[in-house]
C-alpha cells in the first residue's frame, strides 16, 4: 500500500489532488482533495475519505448518501502531489445521481471492453451464490462438457448468422458466444486475463 511519507503535501498547501478511477471499468469517477489525515483515514478504512475545501473538514464519500467508494489500490504520481484512487463504487459517484461526476454520456470504447471483466465477476457471483432460477448457475452445475457443447452451438449459430442474417442477429449471436466462452473459462478456472495475455503476446511477437 501507499507510503504516506512519500507524498508532497507542501506543494499544494497541505492538500493533494485525488483522482478516483473505477477499479474495473477504468472510468474516471470524480476528483477531490485530501490532506494527510484524509489519506491516512482512506488507508485505514479502505474507503475514500476527502478534505472539503468549502466546509474545511474531512468527509467520507457516501457518509450521507451511502454511495461509498471501496478502495482497491492507491498510486502516487511522479511529482508526488497527485493520488490515483482505484475504487469499487457502491452506487453513483456523483451527488447528482450520475455514475461519474462527468455525467453519463456513455462508456468509452475502453470502458466497454472492460465490461468483460465486470461480466466475469458477475459469473463468479452466480456460480458461488447459485441464486434460484439462474441460467448461469444451472449450466455451470452441468459441468464443462455441457458448457463446451453450448459454446459449439453458439459458434455455429454465429457463423450461420454471419452469412445469412442482419447485423443485429450477428451481434446477438456473438454476445451469446462470448458469454458462454467466459463460462467455459470459469469451469476450467482460467481467468479472462490469461486470454488477453496470450493475444497481447502474439501481437508483440508479430509487431
Amino acid at each position: 500500500m501507499l507510503d504516506i511519507n512519500a507524498i508532497n503535501f507542501e506543494k499544494g498547501g497541505g492538500l493533494i489532488t485525488a483522482v478516483v478511477q473505477h477499479a474495473v471499468s477504468g472510468a474516471v469517477l470524480m476528483v477531490g482533495h485530501m490532506d494527510r489525515a484524509a489519506v491516512m483515514a482512506t488507508i485505514e478504512r479502505q474507503r475514500a475519505v476527502f478534505f472539503s475545501r468549502s466546509k474545511q473538514r474531512q468527509w467520507e464519500k457516501g457518509e450521507t448518501s451511502g454511495n461509498s467508494l471501496d478502495v482497491v489500490d492507491l498510486a502516487l504520481d511522479c511529482d508526488r502531489d497527485c493520488l490515483l484512487v482505484l475504487a469499487q463504487p457502491r452506487g453513483p459517484a456523483c451527488h447528482l445521481g450520475t455514475q461519474t461526476c462527468f455525467g453519463d454520456s456513455g462508456r468509452t470504447p475502453a470502458e466497454k471492453l472492460a465490461f468483460l471483466a465486470e461480466l466475469e465477476a458477475v459469473l463468479q457471483r452466480r456460480i458461488a451464490e447459485r441464486p434460484e432460477g439462474s441460467y448461469t448457475a444451472s449450466l455451470f452445475a452441468k459441468g464443462a462438457k455441457r458448457i463446451a457443447q453450448k459454446v459449439g452451438e453458439e459458434g455455429v449459430e454465429l457463423a450461420l448468422a454471419g452469412v445469412a442474417e442482419d447485423d443485429a442477429a450477428v451481434v446477438a449471436e456473438a454476445a451469446d458466444l462470448v458469454f458462454h466462452m467466459l463460462l467455459l473459462l470459469k469451469s476450467r478456472n482460467i481467468p479472462l486475463a490469461a486470454i488477453l495475455d496470450e493475444l497481447s503476446a502474439r501481437h508483440a511477437a508479430r509487431a
